[in-house]
């Protein structure tokens, strides 16, 4: 399984409900071989500069990279994610099978 994990920071005056329909979007996307996905903002519980994350778990990287290359998903981040964010990282990985 593959674990694809983003973390993205606000513009300076951006407001955290701001950047939601965008973590909607994702949410409701369907792809074939998302086996979980899950969206938030940050609950300011530690000062830290990142404002929301978004996990989605994959069958395999054949269905990770169709995703990625998918056209609406392409939509959503430039046009409910780019505008609103000073960065946006992105780390996949691998999930060992559990007994």
């Amino acid at each position: 399984m593959i674990r694809n994990v983003v973390v993205g920071k606000l513009l300076d005056g951006v407001a955290l409900a701001t950047v939601r329909p965008g973590l909607d979007a994702i949410a409701a996307l369907e792809s074939p071989g998302r086996l979980a996905c899950r969206v938030g903002t940050d609950l300011r519980l530690r000062e830290q500069p990142w404002d929301f994350a978004i996990t989605n778990d994959w069958a395999d990287e054949a269905s990770y990279r169709a995703y990625d290359l998918d056209e609406e998903h392409d939509r959503i981040r430039r046009e409910l994610f780019a505008p609103l964010c000073e960065q946006i990282v992105r780390v996949q990985f691998e999930v060992p099978d559990t007994p």
